[in-house]
């Protein structure tokens, strides 16, 4: 169904993309507060992945405002805006571009709070599409989240539905600190149902599946590659217990403990680089809390590349997800 840009219907469900959804939670979110702005290249036109469809139409140039090719200028500007009271949507096309704004995020708006003794706060959500983007090779297909898990001073999302996309986005606006926000570069078009008034708290996890034979953790596209394993894994009579983090910072320990104590086995599956990724703090902390077995899936730490056979090398696929849940319950793929 086509999206609304009112909340006449916002007590029915609707059929979205993850890309809907997100627009829409912010038109909400512009409609009831005036001070939530959005600055980017492209935003005015719907941004790349029509993420901003129909904003500026809805809310102005003032409040919509599209910026110059300058990912500095644009950061510490939204830095700026939130410090003067604005609550700024930045927008960076997608992570890998990020990084020519990192000093404003990295030593600004990230401690400000802290270095002021909260006389300042940065209540800015910074939205950086991360992940493989197909066909687009190693400058426009990172995952850089455990990044920002390091950082103090922010918070980080990763929304793998839109029903998440649309809630999540509405919890990182009200949060009052920076918030990191990854969307997936492939979701965009991805449908689902939405319920524009379901709220979902930062830091809490979602249950994907429910199982008992091991626990399963992931985030963001990589929870649908882990579901098809799953779907796999539950014909060979392997339960999984799936659990989809959605936010990184602060991450669901309570969640994912529970479960690993449950079921005595954790396999962490992230799309990013396995070395130093963020599943290794999930598989430390399960360990030193639960000591549980533990194994961890991501891709090889190599640029991702743009031929098709390349780029397959840093995925991590449905039988990998399988075969490495088969071994650690006991079984031969």
């Amino acid at each position: 169904m086509a999206m609304t840009t009112d909340d006449s219907t916002a007590n029915e469900m609707h059929d979205w993309s993850y890309a809907q959804a997100a627009s829409h939670a912010l038109g909400q979110a512009m409609a009831d507060d005036a001070r939530v702005v959005v600055l980017g290249e492209d935003v005015g036109r719907g941004g790349i992945f029509g993420q901003y469809q129909g904003l500026q139409q809805r809310f102005g140039a003032q409040r919509v405002i599209d910026t110059p090719i300058s990912e500095a200028a644009i950061m510490g500007a939204g830095v700026g805006m939130a410090l003067a009271g604005l609550k700024p949507v930045v927008e960076m096309r997608v992570v890998d571009f990020a990084l020519c704004g990192m000093d404003e995020l990295v030593n600004q708006a990230a401690k400000n709070r802290f270095m002021f003794g909260g006389q300042g706060r940065v209540p800015l959500v910074a939205r950086m599409p991360g992940g493989i983007w197909d066909a687009s090779a190693a400058q426009h297909s990172q995952s850089l989240e455990a990044w920002f898990a390091h950082l103090p001073g922010v918070v980080v999302v990763s929304p793998s539905t839109p029903q998440d996309n649309h809630a999540l986005l509405r919890a990182a606006l009200d949060c009052g600190d920076p918030v990191v926000y990854i969307e997936h570069k492939t979701l965009w078009g991805q449908r689902g149902a939405v319920d524009p008034q379901l709220a979902v708290p930062l830091g809490r996890a979602a249950h994907r599946r429910h199982g008992d034979a091991l626990t399963m953790v992931s985030w963001s596209r990589q929870v649908q590659v882990c579901e098809a394993a799953c779907a796999r894994l539950a014909a060979a009579g392997v339960a999984v217990d799936l659990i989809d983090l959605r936010t990184l910072w602060p991450w669901d320990r309570e969640t994912v403990l529970d479960s690993c104590g449950r079921t005595g086995r954790l396999l962490v599956v992230h799309e990013a680089v396995q070395a130093a990724g963020f599943g290794a703090e999930v598989a430390a902390t399960a360990a030193e809390a639960t000591g549980c077995r533990i194994a961890r899936l991501g891709a090889p730490r190599i640029p991702v590349g743009y031929a098709p056979v390349l780029e397959a090398q840093s995925r991590v696929g449905a039988e990998a997800i399988e075969a490495a849940a088969l071994l650690l319950v006991g079984r031969v793929a």
